[in-house]
């Protein structure tokens, strides 16, 4: 494992490479994959178009880098450990071996239900091993998997069905999450209705709970599989081929189909994953997320398996059925490297260490921490009552759209600072531009994070809208990819995120278009305008905050609120739920009829210094009666 870093001379050493010359740095990592044909160009890139291709010509099959690159050496190690929402129900080992017979035979079946090279396929599943064996099957037959998160609702679905023109759906008859059994297939069949692309639903028994299935288009996963050989010669894609699609909610209320494309893919989620987890052969990984989400697909998927590792699947709640669950399955397995997010730790912080204490947690070796930057009380608890002191703690930077994590301390060999990402990975290049685009150069300085050369991970386009990816990634300014987050260089030249400073909320780790769920509000009949911000949560670390105009007839305040919250869970799912609804007379507006967020953000947080100048709005006195309402 020639490519990971030791030291952190060897960072700097490698760092430096990187930026002087990017594409020999990246093509000596790439050489030690199986490629069929070689690449004939590294990179060509400009950000205007953007048009960005890595390792041009370049043929190969990603699933070839996972199965046949390792199963002489690897075939019996371990590749994914499943842990079951009930504890009691037996967990599952897959070995390489193990995986890569089950891929191929799901290959065998999507090939017979008529999916090939360059269709799309909808993933909505539960954490379940056959989640992962969708993903690889699809990357093996050259078709592009979108999984969507199984707790988003059926018009959400249907909007990412109808923008992929998805000609399946994967998906189980319900999940188990924590106590509660959730109608999948249902939501599946009544986002159907609105589609008329998907052909076929391969449907996975999981609760057992009985459901409708159509004749000629619904069929039973062991029955899909039954009979199907286990051997499938992988389909040969180029570099360039699009590997999946994920969708993210924008500032804008239509989902955005990020695109990632296979080989800078590939080479990229390997190298960050070995480096930032400091990954040795036999170590147990866990990252706790969900595959609907890209650390799902980078870091529980991909990156591990490319890496030979074994990565752990825990398809449950961390408090489910108690609030120490998370430490119990660290030392049923030995854990070593363990992944989550922010809102998690807060989560369980919220009980005390009496859920702690039982467990030794001392084969812990990392922790990290993805979705959001975390809060330093957050960073000190995680560190001293889970790694006990004694683990370093990765705090890792990164989006959909970046594929990888970005910035991030590397585990033992980056000196760590509390609630700082720290330092960019070999080959990120990170700049802070003020609003003019101009480069902050030096240490403590303030503004927005751009970065200004490509990474072979980077997003290509934005699916079917080449337009929008430009707009929102590539012009605000000149020549840089903008991330939507500020950032802060301290005197160390540590990174340190902000937040985003658009319209996007950032709940639990996942980003929020402040429009998307307005929309959604606005769909109830009683609604008249609404306006969305986010404010500090201590969970969440963002909650959302709901100012509604609304018709009052016939309807009492409390329910109306009820009834709007319900309103965004149908139409979006239970994340965007929400936490405050004030029901007010106006919102304050400019001359121009734009709402004045800023006012709104300061009441939700409820910190009424320096509101501004509110004299020039439209109907400055509709700001006290908000400030009135919120009680304030």
């Amino acid at each position: 494992m020639s490519h990971k870093i030791q030291t952190l001379s060897g960072y700097f050493h490698e760092y430096q490479k990187s930026v002087l010359e990017p594409e020999a740095f990246w093509s000596r990592i790439a050489e030690s994959f199986h490629w069929r044909k070689k690449w004939t160009k590294t990179l060509e890139w400009d950000f205007e178009g953007p048009n960005v291709k890595w390792f041009v010509n370049g043929k190969l099959n990603l699933t070839e880098n996972i199965f046949e690159r390792h199963l002489y050496t690897k075939g019996e190690t371990p590749a994914i450990i499943w842990e079951p929402n009930n504890p009691d129900e037996p967990n599952r080992t897959l070995t390489y071996s193990e995986l890569y017979r089950l891929t191929n035979q799901f290959c065998n079946a999507l090939k017979a239900q008529g999916i090939g090279k360059g269709d799309r396929v909808i993933i909505y599943m539960p954490m379940v091993p056959e989640a992962a064996i969708a993903m690889l099957a699809c990357a093996r037959v050259g078709a592009i998997h979108s999984v969507v998160f199984a707790g988003f609702s059926a018009s959400s679905l249907a909007d990412r069905i109808n923008d992929c023109q998805a000609k399946m759906v994967l998906t189980s008859d319900g999940n188990f999450r924590g106590q509660k059994q959730i109608e999948v297939k249902a939501v599946v069949d009544e986002a159907l209705t609105k589609c008329t692309s998907v052909q076929k639903v391969i449907v996975l028994q999981r609760t057992h709970q009985p459901v409708n299935m159509v004749t000629n288009r619904d069929l039973w996963w062991h029955n899909a599989i039954d009979g199907q050989p286990y051997e499938f010669e992988a389909e040969e894609m180029d570099a360039e081929d699009m590997l999946f699609i994920l969708y993210t909610s924008g500032s804008t209320g239509k989902p955005k189909g990020v695109v990632h494309t296979t080989g800078g893919y590939m080479v990229y989620s390997y190298y960050s994953f070995l480096n930032v987890f400091q990954y040795s052969q036999g170590d147990i990984y866990w990252c706790t997320a969900d595959v609907g989400w890209i650390t799902g697909h980078s870091y529980i998927v991909y990156g591990p398996l490319l890496a030979g590792a074994t990565t752990l699947m825990f398809e449950g709640v961390p408090t489910h059925p108690h609030p120490g669950r998370f430490w119990e399955i660290v030392d049923k397995y030995k854990v070593n490297q363990f992944y989550t997010a922010p809102t998690a730790i807060r989560a369980l912080q919220a009980y005390g260490l009496e859920p702690v204490e039982p467990y030794s947690l001392s084969s812990l070796k990392v922790i990290g921490s993805v979705g959001e930057p975390i809060n330093e009380e957050a960073w000190h608890w995680y560190h001293d009552h889970i790694g006990k002191g004694n683990c370093p703690l990765v705090d890792t930077w990164w989006q959909t759209e970046t594929g990888g994590i970005m910035i991030s301390a590397l585990a033992g060999i980056t000196p760590n600072k509390p609630a700082h990402a720290s330092l960019p990975l070999p080959g990120v290049q990170p700049v802070i531009v003020d609003a003019e685009g101009n480069e902050l150069t030096g240490n403590n300085v303030e503004g927005n994070l751009c970065i200004k050369f490509p990474w072979p991970s980077m997003l290509r386009t934005t699916y079917g809208d080449h337009e929008k990816c430009k707009n929102v990634y590539f012009s605000t300014y000149k020549g840089m990819y903008f991330t939507g987050d500020g950032a802060k260089r301290d005197h160390d030249g540590y990174l340190r995120i902000l937040g985003r400073v658009d319209d996007v909320i950032n709940v639990s780790g996942h980003r929020m278009g402040t429009a998307e769920v307005e929309n959604a509000i606005n769909e109830h009949p009683k609604v008249v305008e609404s306006a969305v911000v986010g404010f500090p949560h201590e969970v969440k670390g963002q909650g959302i905050y709901a100012f509604v105009i609304c018709d009052m007839t016939g309807r009492t305040e409390e329910s109306l609120k009820e009834e709007i919250k319900e309103t965004v869970r149908k139409i979006i799912g239970p994340i965007a739920k929400p936490d405050i609804v004030q029901i007010v007379p106006g919102l304050p507006k400019t001359r121009s009829g734009k709402i004045m967020r800023r006012i709104l953000r300061k009441v939700a947080s409820k910190d009424l210094s320096n509101l501004g100048d509110t004299s020039t709005l439209l109907n400055p006195e509709v700001v006290d009666d908000i400030i009135k309402g919120a009680g304030l």
